[in-house]
């Protein structure tokens, strides 16, 4: 980083805001140039401001963080993304990734995580925080042992195969519920039954499944 690295803190919660702020400022080759307490807030400085990185929290009012990053890439913008929140969960970590975010960290990371994670974005790399990669790579090691069985893949309805591939590009049970003109309760007692059926435990194991059997492209 050899310029000064313009930041964008998308963050609803002052005190949360106020205090990256403050720890960024410490270090000079960092100046953050504009803070956002919504999602469409975030989208409309990021094209304004042309910052060389978003920090991004996902829960945040009027536009999810998930469709802030989709907005602000069919939008054009180049801008490093690294997601900051409380949010664990596999289905919000395979999201951000596929809606264009370029790291993911948790909001409980030490100082020295964040700015390694600034700079691995920065550099050109995806950033995971270590917290949460072994539940991403073990959902996708379950799903290569469970294929090795093979015989599981054949017992899945079209249904099934359809709604398996939506989850695979990252859709919410919500999303796919209107997709497909069915109730979000259906949407889950599917997904219940394509985990029961595969012996899966994970959204990282099925979209691995996915990936194996050609539903999306690796």
């Amino acid at each position: 980083m050899a310029h000064t690295c313009k930041i964008v803190i998308a963050e609803d919660h002052t005190l949360m805001r106020d205090g990256l702020k403050a720890l960024l400022s410490t270090d000079p080759k960092l100046e953050v140039v504009g803070e956002s307490r919504d999602g469409h807030e975030t989208v409309g400085l990021v094209l304004a401001m042309e910052p060389d990185l978003v920090l991004l929290d996902l829960s945040m009012p009027r536009l999810h963080g998930l469709d802030a990053i989709c907005e602000i890439r069919r939008r054009g913008s180049r801008a490093k993304i690294l997601v900051l929140t409380v949010h664990k969960e596999e289905e919000f970590i395979l999201e951000a990734f596929k809606a264009g975010a370029d790291g993911y960290i948790l909001k409980d990371a030490s100082h020295v995580e964040l700015e390694m994670a600034i700079e691995s974005v920065l550099g050109g790399q995806r950033y995971i925080s270590p917290a949460i990669s072994e539940l991403v790579i073990d959902g996708f090691l379950e799903a290569k042992k469970t294929l090795k069985a093979g015989s599981s893949w054949e017992t899945l309805t079209t249904r099934e195969r359809e709604i398996l591939k939506l989850i695979a590009e990252g859709h919410t049970s919500k999303r796919i519920s209107s997709m497909l003109f069915i109730s979000v309760r259906t949407v889950e007692t599917h997904r219940a039954n394509l985990m029961k059926k595969l012996d899966l435990h994970s959204v990282a194991a099925l979209t691995a499944v996915a990936a194996e059997k050609g539903l999306i492209s690796r």
